[in-house]
């Protein structure tokens, strides 16, 4: 005979498959209806460097397989980010009924927000780190070169720029969270703006290439969401002091 205390442990691990499960469906389902504009999106996420190539360059392939991966690396990649506020309202589902109502008037709004950032980050770094970074190497190519990349390699670049983007633009996230849980008080996240401004620039020159433009165009919008984060958290006020008796 099973242990009944052993129940509500196997239910939450029922609807925790079940919550995955439909999140990779929906994954999936947006995959199969973007596969046929695969080349198209891969095309779009190449313009950036495509612009800055000589008159008749064009990007390569080294190996047999590449120009059929990577653009559906680069689609399946576009269905994730399509299909992140339904994982978002899954994972939601799943935590929600555990909650109580304080923290759920501040999950919430925290959870949206981290999505629209993460891609604003993306956005950022497409429309205008990119041109910057490409028009910058372009420039530096020396007489009798070609600048002719392979595209496997520029896929890997691009997703780590927009991962490097799109992590920073949470970073008012991650102060408020802090503030409101009690973590740091704001004076100590005003003492350690030194630091911050420091730190943002040491990240910048270990993620962006080895120019001083695009590590500034990391480094400073990394300290100014610092100070937007501080803002936000003295607005919002002191962390919530709900006890947990409040019902859910």
């Amino acid at each position: 005979m099973s242990d009944p205390s052993q129940q509500p442990l196997i239910a939450h691990l029922i609807e925790l498959r079940t919550r995955l499960i439909r999140a990779l469906l929906g994954i999936i389902l947006v995959f199969l209806g973007l596969f046929h504009w695969a080349g198209d999106i891969y095309r779009l996420l190449a313009l950036p460097m495509m612009e800055v190539l000589p008159a008749g360059a064009q990007m390569i392939a080294t190996d047999v397989t590449t120009p059929f991966f990577v653009p559906m690396k680069v689609t399946m990649m576009v269905a994730f980010l399509v299909s992140l506020p339904h994982s978002l309202y899954q994972a939601w589902a799943f935590v929600a009924p555990g909650l109580y109502q304080h923290e759920k008037r501040l999950a919430l709004p925290l959870i949206v927000s981290s999505f629209v950032l993460f891609l604003v980050g993306m956005a950022f770094a497409y429309f205008l780190v990119f041109p910057v970074v490409f028009g910058f190497m372009s420039s530096v190519t020396p007489d009798g070169v070609s600048m002719m990349t392979d595209i496997d390699k520029y896929l890997s670049f691009v997703l780590g720029m927009f991962l490097a983007f799109g992590i920073t633009f949470e970073v008012p996230v991650v102060v408020i969270v802090l503030s409101k849980l009690g973590i740091v008080s704001l004076e100590q996240l005003r003492q350690a703006r030194p630091y911050v401004i420091v730190g943002a620039f040491v990240i910048a020159a270990i993620v962006t290439p080895p120019d001083v433009l695009s590590q500034i165009m990391l480094a400073v919008p990394l300290w100014l969401l610092y100070e937007f984060g501080i803002m936000m958290a003295r607005w919002l006020g002191k962390p919530s002091t709900a006890t947990g008796n409040e019902e859910s």
